[in-house]
């Protein structure tokens, strides 16, 4: 049997979805990109912002059409009816989700170092196993421990606002000058991108959501539309108290931010509330490539061992191990820099291939149902997922050669493993 229990509504489902898009990126790549930026910072996370929520519109016309597991994999094959196409696209989303999982589990582990004298591998093991094991119980057990870490790693998010904009700016702050120009502010854009990277997987659990095809809609608009909000005001906080040099330079720009208008004591505070940020992605990410896996190999894409449901927790229970193992062995080795430009890489090629899903389903399948519909369009043809198709084009330009190959790899090992699947496949039904 291979049924997942509906445990999430509206306000679970949103929350997944903040959880998943504030997740640790923020708390690490703001300085980063402020380097490029200079005091115009905020001006990428709008860009990011837009691009993100471009992206999401197309998310959720396509998920209140076809609201199942393995969602970018069932939304390519329903559009262009190529089962490797659909195949490419659902690898990527999850070995993406298994290398995010293991390199921000390594980010934990160098944040723990600070309060405990445990090797980083070790935590980053220990800690992908402790939350498989919540995955493990069920989505609804885990979806409350993910309200309840959003809910902190948001309330440190808040907390650098209401210090940005309440202590008193050392020196003038321009918002509109960037050092390198537009330049500057574009190369941050494709930068900070990864901290929006997250809501996509919420269409990965419809089948344990509560009325999915209004649901997910909503709660993916509505995520996108908070978290936004929420980097964009942190991005205007963070110059006022902190240079943007200086935010550059810093390997815990958000901790920086807030020892200076608390001390110490309050950087001890932030560096707390990253743990639980950074745990929160780890789990998030853990579940949705979970799921992912286990409608892949439901649809024979992949062995179908890995479609088995728990009979108590009604979980998918060996796509849950194989997902652990592989996460801790990926966290063996990997650079969180490295690894985020090519889950950045991966997901600009999902995207594309999901808003040409869209545009494709609407004319090839004109009548179905569509509980949400792309605001903004020309007959048939959807305006707005256009704009983010052209911006995802230039994106893929701005990656750095070596990022690019393992992309192309990663890309490589799918098909390599699809060819020998399938003929494996095909010689025990003596095709």
């Amino acid at each position: 049997m291979s049924e997942l229990k509906r445990h999430m509504g509206l306000f679970h489902l949103t929350m997944y979805g903040v959880g998943l898009i504030l997740g640790a990126g923020i708390y690490v790549l703001i300085g980063e990109a402020a380097g490029f930026a200079g005091d115009s910072v905020w001006i990428s996370f709008i860009l990011g912002s837009i691009v993100a929520l471009f992206a999401g519109f197309s998310y959720a016309e396509l998920s209140s059409i076809f609201p199942k597991v393995a969602a970018e994999y069932i939304f390519v094959k329903n559009a262009f009816k190529n089962n490797f196409f659909a195949f490419i696209v659902g690898w990527l989303t999850a070995i993406t989700a298994m290398i995010t999982a293991a390199t921000v589990a390594l980010g934990f582990g160098g944040y723990l170092a600070q309060f405990v004298n445990l090797p980083i591998i070790i935590s980053a093991i220990l800690l992908i196993g402790i939350l498989s094991v919540v995955n493990f119980i069920g989505i609804k057990e885990a979806s409350w421990t993910n309200i309840v870490f959003t809910i902190v790693e948001a309330a440190g998010l808040i907390l650098v606002i209401v210090i940005g904009f309440t202590i008193s700016s050392p020196e003038p702050v321009n918002y509109f000058e960037s050092p390198t120009g537009l330049t500057g502010i574009i190369i941050a854009f494709v930068l900070s991108f990864f901290a929006f990277i997250g809501f996509e997987a919420m269409a990965n659990v419809a089948e344990e959501v509560r009325n999915p095809k209004k649901t997910i809609p909503r709660a993916i608009i509505l995520s996108v539309i908070v978290s936004s909000l929420i980097y964009v005001l942190v991005s205007l906080a963070v110059v006022r108290v902190v240079n943007w040099e200086d935010l550059s330079l810093s390997s815990a720009p958000l901790a920086e931010v807030v020892k200076r208008g608390l001390g110490s004591q309050g950087q001890i505070i932030l560096t707390g509330i990253a743990l639980f940020a950074i745990t929160n992605t780890v789990l998030i990410t853990l579940i949705a490539g979970s799921r992912i896996v286990f409608g892949m190999a439901r649809d024979k894409s992949l062995p179908y061992i890995f479609a088995s449901v728990h009979f108590k927790t009604k979980t998918p229970w060996v796509a849950i191990i194989g997902i652990m193992l592989v996460a801790m062995g990926f966290s063996l080795i990997g650079d969180i820099v490295i690894v985020a430009n090519i889950a950045v890489f991966a997901v600009v090629i999902t995207f594309a291939a999901v808003i040409l899903s869209l545009i494709v389903l609407r004319y090839t399948q004109p009548n179905i149902e569509r509980r949400f519909k792309v605001p903004i369009n020309i007959g048939k043809f959807p305006v707005l997922p256009v704009f983010g198709l052209v911006i995802l084009g230039y994106m893929m330009f701005q990656f750095e050669m070596e990022v690019m190959l393992v992309g192309l790899a990663i890309i490589s090992a799918g098909a390599l493993f699809y060819v020998i699947f399938n003929r494996k496949s095909s010689s025990k039904n003596g095709v």
